[in-house]
């Protein structure tokens, strides 16, 4: 079999040394055939980068690294009169602390430019300006010259959380991004990609010739998998995992699905996360690779700062197709950072009411993992909820019936570790059930549905296992005087809520966990 290509973004790297490449030149051709100024905005770990390490091959002409691949013909034939590339990564520091910082790394990535390529020029001390003369200079001796820009926007998201800074980035960066309109005459073509989309109106309101492909259907498998992409290229990988893990290869499939799949930038194609594949394969373990990864921190900002604390809000809710085309940060939504974060897809693209109205969701169950750590670290602000939650995935996966006991033990081991000030903030039940599904999602890996409505009412949780479906009813007691009337009026409920369910076929386990705010705690 062929190597895995895990965090490896040069595609010359992963030609010549034999490692898997998923055949995206077919898309990537129709790109270059089709224009030649291009903006795409995907989450992190989706191929951005390598997309524009293939690009840079192409137009280079470096035809040996194509044998096989759709656009091989094309190269061969660019190998005759190849352009010169600009290739500017944008990530190349961790952080930006000011503008003057940003310059000083740019300037730097130029001279580094030069010297591989073993040219010779006085650089400005501006980036605009150097970057002017470098494409003036380059195009006087090679002819036109490829642009192409990685992690546009990571000096304006890195500081998110400190509008004054993030607004000297976007001017500094407009200022440089114009310089690419000044050079038209001279440019054969430019891509810039990054992660978010919030930011591009504000930053190219000069660049107004930049085609904005991150939602445009002929390209929403650029980047990412598809279902048959998936199956072909991973053949072998899939007979491999079959032995490792016990499972047929409809099972194999249909669990990779649930887990990796469901990511849409056009409301019908769905790709999986090829980071979250080619960890998945390697390792043999449905994990939550994506989220270790890490997630980039303007997310974790904009959570503590505003404490959303209902993580099902957000599903198939509806917003407008424009909702992610702000031209400042700060007027950003949160499904518009959510989105662009990857932690949303778009589920359906549809016109109402002379609209286009876009439903969006969480792709797929790596994500909810993901989101739910997120509530439990920046929101709750529990560091050490693994065991937490691994201890609550043992106690329901390990019984035949549920041991609440054990499970209303843990719960309350995590509400010791709240801040007393968020439990005087966040009296009522649903602040209480909100944590104990974040938890279950995050720190377990289990699935469960808020708020599941039925011909009989509206049950606060189900969590549905193959052989059972768990009904748990929350209450919220002022004191332990009203721990019992509230007990009672649950269990009346969770009588004709396992009604719903009694045609399925599984055993109906029901539970009522009453909050009891004057202790704190939950109790049975």
């Amino acid at each position: 079999m062929q190597k895995l290509p895990i965090g490896i973004q040069n595609f010359e790297n992963i030609r010549l040394k034999n490692y898997l490449y998923v055949d995206k030149t077919k898309q990537i051709l129709n790109l270059i055939e089709n224009g030649e100024y291009y903006f795409l905005s995907r989450p992190r770990r989706f191929g951005k980068s390598l997309t524009l390490s293939t690009l840079e091959a192409m137009f280079k002409g470096k035809a040996e690294l194509f044998k096989g691949l759709y656009a091989e013909e094309w190269v061969k034939e660019q190998a005759k009169h190849p352009n010169i590339v600009i290739k500017l990564d944008m990530g190349f520091s961790k952080s930006y602390d000011s503008s003057e910082q940003l310059n000083y790394y740019i300037i730097s990535q130029f001279k580094n430019y030069l010297t591989i390529n073993d040219l010779t020029m006085d650089l400005d001390d501006n980036a605009d300006i150097a970057l002017s003369n470098l494409i003036i200079r380059l195009y006087k001796q090679f002819g036109q010259v490829v642009v192409l820009i990685d992690e546009y926007d990571k000096p304006i998201t890195d500081n998110i959380n400190n509008l004054e800074k993030a607004e000297e980035m976007r001017e500094f960066l407009r200022s440089f991004y114009l310089v690419l309109k000044g050079c038209s005459e001279y440019l054969k073509f430019v891509m810039l990609t990054g992660v978010s989309k919030f930011s591009k109106a504000g930053v190219f309101s000069g660049l107004n010739n930049l085609n904005d492909i991150s939602m445009d259907e002929k390209y929403d498998d650029i980047v990412g998998y598809t279902q048959q992409e998936l199956e072909e290229n991973f053949d072998e990988w899939l007979d491999n995992t079959e032995k490792k893990i016990s499972m047929n290869r409809e099972e194999l499939l249909a669990k990779i699905k649930q887990y990796y799949d469901g990511f849409s930038f056009d409301g019908i194609t769905r790709v999986y996360n090829p980071f979250s594949v080619l960890n998945f394969f390697d390792k043999h373990k449905f994990r939550n690779y994506w989220y270790l990864s890490g997630s980039p921190s303007f997310i974790h900002d904009y959570f503590r700062k505003h404490k959303i604390t209902n993580i099902d809000k957000f599903r198939h809710i509806e917003v407008e197709a424009d909702f992610a085309d702000e031209h400042e940060i700060e007027r950003a939504t949160s499904e518009s950072f959510l989105y662009q974060a990857g932690y949303l897809t778009i589920e359906k693209w549809e016109a109402k009411n002379d609209k286009e109205i876009l439903t969006l969701d969480y792709p797929n169950l790596e994500v909810l993992s993901s989101i739910s750590r997120l509530y439990l670290r920046d929101i709750y602000q529990i560091e050490n909820y693994a065991p937490l939650g691994n201890s609550l995935w043992e106690s329901i996966k390990t019984l035949q019936d549920c041991n609440f006991e054990k499970i209303v033990t843990i719960f309350n081991s995590v509400l010791e570790k709240i801040p007393y000030n968020d439990f005087s903030k966040n009296q009522n039940e649903f602040w209480y059930r909100s944590l104990f599904v974040v938890l279950l999602r995050g720190g377990a890996g289990i699935t469960s549905f808020q708020e599941s409505y039925s011909k009989d009412g509206r049950s606060d949780l189900v969590i549905p296992f193959d052989d059972k479906i768990i009904i748990i009813e929350f209450k919220f007691a002022n004191n332990l005087k009203e721990v019992d009337k509230k007990r009672a009026e649950a269990q009346e409920q969770l009588k004709r809520y396992a009604e719903s369910y009694k045609n399925e076929g599984k055993k109906v386990i029901t539970a009522v966990f009453v909050a009891d705010n004057e202790k704190r705690q939950i109790v049975l």
